[in-house]
This record gives C-alpha cells, sequence and structure tokens, in this order.
C-alpha cells in the first residue's frame, strides 16, 4: 500500500520544509555522480544503446538533478491599489510518473526531481522493457528520501490504468507514444487529475540550397540515428540528400563493444513496428542505404535511407522510431514549409542554413516561427549549433 505523508488528504503540516526537498536532491545527485559507469553499464544491458550513449544519458540525469537542486518555490506577494495577496504553491500530494524505455533513468529523473522538490510523493512506473536500470538507482537512492516519498513499481504493463484512475493520484507525468498519451487523458478525466504529456514527434529537417550538403548530411544522420531512432525529438524525415554513405559506415552491434555507434530496437514490439515501416519502404521508395533486418542476438536494424517518397506515404507520415530516414526533394521553399508543417505531430523541426543574417536564415526562422512544433531549430552549417 502507497505511503501518503503528502498526499490530498493529509499533506497541510505534514510536508517536509524545502531546505529538505533540495538536500535530498543533493543526494540523489551524489549517488548519480557516484555510480553512473554501474548504472550506464546496467543501461546498455538492458536498454541497447552503446555505452558512449548511456554514460551520456548518465550526464543528462546528473545535470538535471543538480538544476533541480539549485531551484526554489518562493511565495510571492502580489499588491496594487485594491489590496493584497499572497500566492503559495503547495504540494498536490501523489504524483504518478510513467517513464518510456528509450530514456528510462533520464525521464525518471525528470519527474522526481520537480515533484520532490514541490512537496510531493512520487511513484515512478518504468517502461516493462526496461525496470532495470531503474530499480537499480532506486536501490542506490532509497536512503536518499524519507520513506514514501520516492517509490518504484516495476510491472507487466498492466499497472498503468491503475495509476492513472486512482483518486489518490493527484497528477500524472508521462513520456511515451501520442497513442498511450489519449489513454492516459481518458483514464484521468474521473477525477480531474493534472496532466504533464510529453508525446511523439515525426520532426522534419530542411536544408536550404545554400548549405553545403555534406557538411549538414553528418549532423542529420546523427539527429536521426542517436538511440537507433528511438528519441521522440530524433529527425524522423529530411529534405536532403548525401546521407547514404553514412548509413553505410555506421557500426552496428553490442551496444558494450568498443566502436559500436547504433544499438538494437529496445523490444520486440517496437522492432515489429521498424520492421513493417522497413517493407513499406521498400514497396513505396527507393532503399539506397541499409533496409536490412540483422542477424544475431537482438533486434538489430541497419540504418536506413529511402528516397522517392513524398507526403502521404506513411514512412513520412508517421514516427518511424527506428533508424529509418526518408529523404524528400523539393524546388520551392514555401511548399517545403507548408508540407513540413503538415502534419499531426508538434515536438520539433529543424531548418539548415548556410549562416546567419541572410535572407536564407530569416526563410529559416520564418518557418520555425509559425511552426506548431514546440521546439524549433536554426541550425548554421556545419548543422551543429542551435538556435
Amino acid at each position: 500500500m502507497l505511503y501518503r505523508p503528502r498526499n490530498r488528504r493529509s499533506r497541510p503540516g505534514q510536508r517536509h520544509p524545502l531546505r529538505e526537498d533540495v538536500s535530498a536532491l543533493s543526494n540523489l545527485l551524489t549517488q548519480l555522480q557516484k555510480n553512473s559507469e554501474y548504472l550506464a553499464r546496467i543501461l546498455t544491458r538492458e536498454q541497447g544503446k552503446p555505452l558512449p550513449e548511456a554514460l551520456g544519458e548518465m550526464i543528462w540525469a546528473e545535470a538535471y538533478s543538480l538544476h533541480y537542486a539549485t531551484l526554489e518555490i518562493p511565495s510571492c506577494i502580489i499588491q496594487d491599489n485594491l489590496g493584497c495577496v499572497e500566492l503559495k504553491r503547495k504540494p498536490l500530494g501523489v504524483v504518478a510518473g510513467i517513464v518510456a524505455w528509450n530514456f528510462p533513468l533520464l525521464l525518471a529523473c525528470w519527474k522526481i526531481g520537480p515533484a520532490a522538490l514541490a512537496g510531493n510523493t512520487i511513484v515512478i512506473k518504468p517502461a516493462p522493457t526496461t525496470p532495470v536500470t531503474t530499480l537499480a538507482f532506486a536501490s542506490l537512492a532509497k536512503d536518499v528520501f524519507p520513506v514514501g516519498v520516492m517509490n518504484i513499481i516495476a510491472d507487466d504493463n498492466d499497472l498503468g490504468p491503475c495509476l492513472t484512475s486512482h483518486p489518490d493520484v493527484a497528477k500524472v507525468g508521462f513520456t511515451g507514444s501520442s497513442k498511450t498519451g489519449k489513454r492516459i487523458m481518458e483514464n484521468s478525466a474521473g477525477s480531474l487529475k493534472h496532466l504533464t504529456l510529453e508525446l511523439g514527434g515525426n520532426d522534419p529537417a530542411i536544408v536550404l540550397d545554400n548549405v553545403d550538403v555534406k557538411e549538414a548530411a553528418q549532423g542529420i544522420f546523427n539527429a536521426a540515428s542517436m538511440n537507433a531512432g528511438q528519441v521522440c525529438l530524433a529527425v524522423k524525415c529530411a529534405y536532403v540528400h548525401e546521407l547514404a554513405k553514412l548509413a553505410r559506415e555506421a557500426v552496428v552491434g553490442d551496444g558494450l563493444n568498443q566502436g559500436t555507434t547504433i544499438g538494437p530496437i529496445q523490444n520486440k514490439q517496437q522492432y515489429n513496428k521498424v520492421c513493417d515501416f522497413l517493407e513499406r519502404a521498400s514497396r513505396d521508395g527507393n532503399v539506397i542505404a541499409g533496409g536490412e533486418v540483422l542477424e544475431g542476438s537482438g533486434y538489430f536494424i541497419s540504418p536506413t535511407i529511402v528516397r522517392d517518397v513524398t507526403d502521404r506515404h506513411q514512412i513520412v507520415d508517421e514516427e518511424q522510431f527506428g533508424p529509418i530516414l526518408p529523404v524528400i526533394s523539393y524546388s520551392q521553399v514555401n511548399d517545403i514549409v507548408r508540407r513540413a508543417n503538415d502534419t499531426e505531430y508538434g515536438l520539433g523541426g529543424s531548418v539548415g542554413v548556410n549562416q546567419r543574417n541572410t535572407p536564407n536564415s530569416w526563410i529559416a526562422i520564418a518557418f520555425c516561427d509559425p511552426e506548431p512544433a514546440g521546439c524549433g531549430h536554426v541550425k548554421a552549417a556545419p548543422f551543429k549549433s542551435d538556435t
């Protein structure tokens, strides 16, 4: 049974002072730093990403934990001619954090830090295919918070509805697919829970005509193939070419082996989806690199570049969440801006320009400004620095 020292019924007078929460977050950061390589190796063995990427996830988790430990939640007094109001922020109570399998530890830290800082208790549910890293982290951090403040549960993909519909859960934070996000909204509606949903994306990358395409290709390929393409903000379709050589040179294999640049698809269900995309890519377009399911123990797929596809092909319109990148040609900038924005997703998008403060750079900014995406990137050659 969940211990609820700070839930909606009992929170008045029982919330830990903020300084204790900040101290706990600092101790959490210490545990991450002391055990980063240990956790990274577990993560690679469980999730599949190459060890350098797993170590990178540890660094990001540490950075965010450090950031949360420096935050304050001050009271605010607002006064005008009509009177004085004191604004105070109080904890909601029990928060549920449901975490995807592509960055299990980083996403858990994203949810633990803010929830604890605000005086809540939190229940983290990792994906059923990646619970081990999160549980290993919890065993290291079990004495960081008071009993019942941080809780980790593992399941067989059957406890999500229980958490999202439970009347004592005041807020749900979820990172994962749009389809699952809709189900969480439905389950949470009965008790009008607070929700934070970070869902899927199908992020376009446009390279304008004055950019050195060979230079831009490396940045686009990296953005598309990180974590075997299993990133919500990964480039999912590119309006450029010159990527096939990079795909052929990528080293696919065991993430613990030195030199591996792309690991496996994390689980069988996603592997089957990516294989279906491969079949559609071969049928609808021209696979110029990769397109192969690799032999061996694991869900390995060679990074794949597909050309001669266009809008309304499934490989372009839907999120692949795997190492497949459709490349789309264009001739008119206005036309490609319209096509790139014609999507049901709204997470991110990128435009590559030769240099800033040129007519093309202002076209790029104009693309990002009305774009429905939450994150718009204007990148100067060689497609590295973000704005």
